[in-house]
């Protein structure tokens, strides 16, 4: 009998949350197979079987925070059985150190049904909001149905849980169906009432844990407003040239270097360029001493399965347009896949954020302690602007630096700005460097 531990994922990591069960009690299990998945404060990693064999015994549920190196389970690598597409209808026996098959318990009256590939968490929303599993995608590795998957499902359709004495209705059972909920008749409440909300509204709480990478985000930017000067200022730029640019040459790109072109390559060089006439917002306070980085190792926030994730592209000022590009595309799948190593998110010296992608037109980041800056990528509108004394229509980004005041002043930060300003809107200056 083998016990399954939380392995060491680092000297400064001494936590993890079970974030999910990948396999039940008595999943039969072939090696190398992923068990549970894990989720530190700086990322997530599965466990995966040393052996093929049982999953005995669960002992740490889902969403419990442990130690490194405390049991989670159980494992039997002598029970025999099992194969390639088998589930849970394999338990240990108890004796022998071997497992026997045992037929599937009759099927209770569940409206839900449940796949081989259905993850435990994911089986239980799928229950819980009468949702067949064949009518949500599976994004899970092995084409595993995760809880994310569900709750992504869910959202896009509205739905609600099921409340007691409610009915529902399913339109279908495959396909592109969802189940329908089917509202009770309320009756018109008298106009003297106060309304106090409809029959049977569920107007419950609940209460979940907050995530390992989640409380590592929050104590960050508390971090962050606590202990710097943070000060922020904006600018605007014209982003034809290089959207022109980039549309001219984008299939060429492509071609050659088997990744698409996009605006973060411009935009990280542009702050290699900055970063270098202002080396105060490159630098880092602590205490009375202030520390110069003389290389540019940038952040890029990329949204994830668990959440947004800011993986490190490292030495900028040494990559190429297709080097960054292609490094930012094998982090955005590894981030979407819950894939990213906590060793990708350290030691970044300067970051930048792109609220756009998601539609935002202005906004003020927080600095990632102990960085002195964050430069803010913001959505491209078209908007009238002046060009030599006429009004034309342009597609205009807003851009916002944040800055420690402590170490940058103002106008080393203005500047800053007017340099990616000026670097975009003239992108020969990437490759002339002046």
């Amino acid at each position: 009998m083998l016990e399954i531990k939380i392995p060491e994922f680092g000297e400064s990591i001494q936590e993890a949350q079970v974030s999910q069960w990948l396999k039940k009690e008595g999943d039969w299990v072939e090696r190398d197979e992923a068990i549970v998945e894990l989720e530190t404060e700086k990322a997530s990693q599965e466990i995966l079987a040393p052996q093929s064999g049982v999953l005995t015994k669960i002992v740490v549920a889902e969403g419990e925070f442990v130690n490194i190196g405390a049991l989670i389970a159980h494992f039997d690598e002598t029970a025999t059985g099992g194969g390639a597409g088998e589930t849970g209808n394999t338990t240990a026996a108890t004796a022998g150190g071997t497992a026997v098959a045992s037929p599937a318990p009759p099927s209770t009256a569940s409206p839900v049904t449940a796949a081989q590939s259905v993850m435990p968490a994911a089986e239980r929303m799928l229950h819980e909001y009468q949702i067949s599993a064949d009518v949500v995608s599976a994004t899970g590795p092995g084409g595993r149905l995760l809880k994310e998957d569900v709750i992504g499902y869910v959202e896009s359709k509205g739905l609600q849980p099921r409340l007691p004495g409610e009915s529902r209705t399913t339109a279908q059972v495959s396909g592109s169906a969802s189940v329908i909920a089917t509202p009770p008749a309320f009756p018109t409440p008298p106009t003297s009432a106060p309304f106090v909300g409809a029959p049977g509204a569920d107007r419950s709480v609940t209460k979940k844990p907050m995530s390992m990478m989640r409380r590592t985000i929050a104590s960050r930017l508390v971090q962050a407003q606590q202990t710097a000067a943070l000060l922020t200022t904006f600018n605007e730029i014209d982003m034809k040239p290089v959207m022109e640019l980039r549309s001219r040459y984008k299939d060429q790109f492509q071609q050659k270097h088997g990744v698409k072109l996009g605006f973060m390559s411009f935009f990280a060089k542009a702050c290699v360029e900055g970063l270098r006439r202002f080396p105060a917002i490159n630098a880092y306070v602590d205490g009375n001493e202030v520390y110069y980085h003389n290389y540019f190792d940038i952040g890029v926030a990329i949204g994830g399965g668990k959440g947004l994730v800011v993986p490190v592209l490292r030495n900028v000022e040494r990559m190429s347009f297709a080097d960054v590009e292609r490094q930012i595309y094998n982090y955005a799948i590894a981030a979407k896949d819950n894939k990213i190593k906590p060793a990708d998110l350290e030691g970044g010296t300067f970051t930048i954020s792109n609220g756009g992608v998601y539609g935002s037109l202005l906004s003020t980041p927080i600095v990632n302690p102990p960085q002195s800056g964050i430069l803010g990528l913001h959505a491209i509108q078209d908007r009238p602007i002046a060009v030599n004394g006429e009004a034309v229509v342009r597609p205009m980004m807003y851009i916002a630096l944040t800055y420690d005041h402590r170490i940058v002043d103002g106008r080393e930060g203005v500047q800053f700005l007017k340099t990616i300003k000026e670097v975009l809107e003239e992108p020969a200056r990437l490759f002339l460097e002046v």
